[in-house]
């Protein structure tokens, strides 16, 4: 494994010990159903480390040797969860310390799924990896003739099914990263959400099939909610993971695209179907970028979410009024306010929304909205955190 420095010399001992004390009693009583105030989290996924000039300079990894080569996947993880720790954990309530222990991921960015019904995966320089259209125009029905594609080697899957047994093999030689052990997680067993899926595959063509072929919008809805299906339980099984499981963390990013009526016509039975398999718990947690709004009512009522993780343009006082005091809501500044405005500008913004409404209840976690971008500088980040600690917003 590569060797790595871990340093915090930039902090004094009392600092770090004053800021993850602070930080730890904001999540436990947060999650204990009593905060003391907001919780700040930030979430930072693979395009903000690939494209970040101070951990990798000059893009010396790009993102097709990040996800062909096992070892390049294994030790850039390890190097960005120490480069957050670093330099983000400042900015909100993570720990400024390591881990107790290292848990890494197969990354998958968002084209998996795609990949696995045979769309084949694009790089394109300085661009995050992704799929083309393969159901486009009057290929339209290409897919319904063929198997169900097999889930441990089709598409990424055989990559990903490599990688793991890659990895797997190289910890049970180098255990542990800075002392700690490292821990492959299992991969496969989520869907990135059916509607999602059909507009990789048919191109946006699939929302006037909606309006204008509901019957074939139906046919790919359904083809492509079995194959998830069965794929995601091929995986809990070789994971040996409890199915149905105790939680379900669902996303469909696509449905901002449609209205609430098509949501519940085309898309809900599924959902519902998907949860009923998938987990025995009634109450799930769903990530949605974009403002999908005006759908959490009705995912709130006819689903049992939540728990939503939001992205931009959001209402938020609409939203804690529509839905009340006991959903959790996950969100903040636009992840663009938060990159190329000024301080005052994230402190404004964020101190807009903590004053919108949306603390009521007490169930609020300010972070980005949504996936911090790269290049965000530092003194926004500190602006926001400066704003969310703030006695004015103490519970």
């Amino acid at each position: 494994m590569m060797e790595e420095n871990f340093n915090l010399n930039k902090f004094s001992k009392q600092f770090i010990d004053d800021h993850n004390q602070e930080a730890k009693e904001v999540w436990d009583s947060f999650h204990q159903g009593k905060p003391i105030r907001p919780p700040m989290a930030i979430g930072t996924n693979t395009q903000f480390f690939i494209f970040n000039n101070s951990l990798n300079p000059g893009g010396k990894t790009s993102f097709h040797d990040y996800l062909m080569n096992a070892r390049t996947m294994l030790d850039f993880n390890l190097k960005s969860m120490v480069w957050r720790i670093e330099n983000i954990a400042q900015f909100c309530d993570d720990q400024i310390e390591l881990p107790d222990q290292f848990e890494i991921k197969i990354d998958f960015q968002n084209f998996e799924e795609a990949s696995y019904f045979g769309a084949p995966i694009e790089f394109l320089e300085n661009q995050v990896p992704d799929t083309r259209p393969i159901l486009a125009g009057d290929r339209k029905n290409a897919l319904f003739d063929l198997p169900y594609p097999d889930p441990m080697s089709a598409g990424f899957y055989h990559t990903a099914s490599l990688h793991y047994e890659a990895i797997l093999t190289y910890l049970q030689n180098n255990p542990t990263f800075l002392d700690r052990p490292v821990i492959l997680q299992p991969y496969g067993f989520w869907t990135g959400g059916f509607l999602t899926l059909a507009i990789a595959l048919r191109g946006f063509e699939f929302l006037t099939d909606l309006i204008e072929d509901e019957a074939y919008a139906y046919s790919l809805l359904n083809y492509l909610f079995h194959g998830i299906l069965a794929k995601v339980e091929a995986y809990h099984k070789l994971f040996n993971l409890p199915f149905p499981g105790p939680e379900l963390f669902f996303t469909d990013d696509a449905i901002q695209l449609i209205s609430s009526k098509m949501l519940r016509k085309f898309l809900l039975p599924l959902y519902q179907t998907y949860k009923s398999k998938i987990t025995t718990a009634d109450h799930i947690k769903m990530h949605l970028c974009g403002d999908a709004s005006r759908h959490f009512k009705l995912l709130r009522d006819e689903l049992g979410v939540y728990d939503f993780e939001t992205g931009f343009p959001i209402n938020f006082t609409n939203l804690r009024k529509d839905l009340g005091p006991d959903v959790t809501i996950h969100g903040g500044p636009n992840i663009m306010i938060l990159r190329d405005g000024s301080a005052q500008d994230v402190q404004l913004e964020t101190r807009r929304i903590l004053r919108s409404g949306i603390l009521d209840g007490g169930k609020f976690v300010l972070r980005e909205g949504n996936n911090l971008a790269p290049h965000t500088p530092f003194e926004n980040l500190a602006a926001m955190y400066q704003e969310v600690k703030n006695k004015e917003y103490n519970y």
